[in-house]
């Protein structure tokens, strides 16, 4: 049986290597962090296009059921006055992206894919038709292919091109945080977005508990991390000047705060080296104003599996993917800059889908 390496468990991976396990591949995550969960105190929403990806490997009833629906977006301008509903057409799913690694590293297990944690990818090299793959610890491993579904600062991405380009940082910071029980509550099915003076604003309530909640603002990019209560105050800083609900929101926020800088990834020329091949945000990382990272790396995952079934070798099976991904891909990463380069303008329509 075919055997893929897959170096991230994070969503890319894990949909990954289910997507390969429907159609009678087997692989083996490698993942570098302890447990997988980066970045986890973030959450999303999964799109249309991502949800179909889940139907068609069977995992969308367990991410229904780890979620709650989003149908309806409240557009509001810094008082927080009503500038505009729209529908979320077709609806989307929100869930904390801790909830939706457990999901699919659940639905990974259950179907046999192994899960090596632990385990930092530091090279790999085409050797005897298949691939070596060198990991931080000293250790070895051989398989028929490679899938970097290693994030952001993908490794795989720089072994197929050395000059591969590097993240490109968007100028901006994001905050994600849940503020106590009645702040700012919405319909639980339902996101307000607020056009700041100096930022942008998101929340809602998706059960009886806490408002989630998001920031994005202007700024200088970070080089050290900032802790909880200082994300905090550069977030009230931030909308001091509004009478809109995001302070009374941050405010009732304990230490359930994290923040990154945003980067996105507006084209990476190599795609994939006919043993090795990038998926997710290695291959097309967005910023996260479009609200389409997972669902890319969920729609990725199903189109490689999909073009690994079809007659020919690994390269036509690689040439057919990139045909398919790359330029929805790649239209939704530039969609999602132009929505962060318009700060707290309103947007003319909804953003493209990859």
């Amino acid at each position: 049986m075919t055997t893929a390496l897959i170096a991230g468990g994070g969503i890319a991976g894990t949909a990954t290597a289910i997507a390969l396990r429907t159609v009678g591949i087997s692989s083996v995550i490698y993942e570098a962090y302890p447990s997988g969960g980066e970045d986890a105190g973030a959450f999303l929403t999964i799109m249309h296009n991502g949800m179909a990806a889940l139907h068609e490997i069977e995992a969308d009833q367990a991410v229904i059921d780890a979620s709650y629906p989003a149908n309806a977006v409240s557009l509001l301008d810094a008082s927080g006055s009503l500038l505009e509903q729209r529908a979320i057409d077709p609806p989307g799913r929100t869930l904390t992206r801790a909830a939706l690694y457990r999901v699919l590293q659940g639905e990974a297990t259950r179907r046999g894919v192994r899960i090596d944690h632990g385990r930092r990818l530091v090279n790999a090299t085409v050797e005897d038709g298949g691939i070596r793959a060198s990991f931080a610890d000293g250790s070895v491993v051989h398989g028929d292919f490679l899938v970097g579904a290693d994030g952001l600062h993908s490794v795989v991405r720089h072994v197929i091109d050395p000059d591969a380009p590097r993240p490109r940082y968007t100028g901006q910071h994001v905050v994600y945080g849940y503020a106590a029980e009645g702040r700012g509550r919405t319909a639980p099915d339902a996101y307000h977005m607020m056009f700041g003076s100096r930022a942008f604003f998101g929340y809602t309530t998706p059960s009886a508990g806490r408002t989630w909640w998001f920031a994005r603002f202007n700024a200088t990019e970070l080089t050290q991390r900032i802790r909880p209560e200082d994300w905090q105050r550069r977030v009230l800083d931030m909308f001091r000047d509004d009478s809109g609900p995001a302070a009374e929101i941050v405010a009732a926020t304990g230490d359930t705060i994290v923040g990154s800088n945003s980067y996105d990834i507006p084209t990476t020329p190599k795609w994939h080296n006919g043993s090795m091949v990038l998926a997710g945000d290695a291959a097309h990382a967005a910023s996260p104003a479009a609200a389409q990272g997972a669902s890319m790396a969920l729609a990725d995952a199903v189109a490689l599996a999909r073009c690994l079934t079809a007659p020919g070798d690994l390269r036509n099976a690689f040439d057919t993917y990139e045909l398919l991904r790359r330029e929805p891909t790649e239209e939704t990463v530039a969609a999602s800059a132009q929505l962060s380069s318009n700060g707290t303008r309103p947007p003319a329509g909804p953003p493209a889908t990859g």
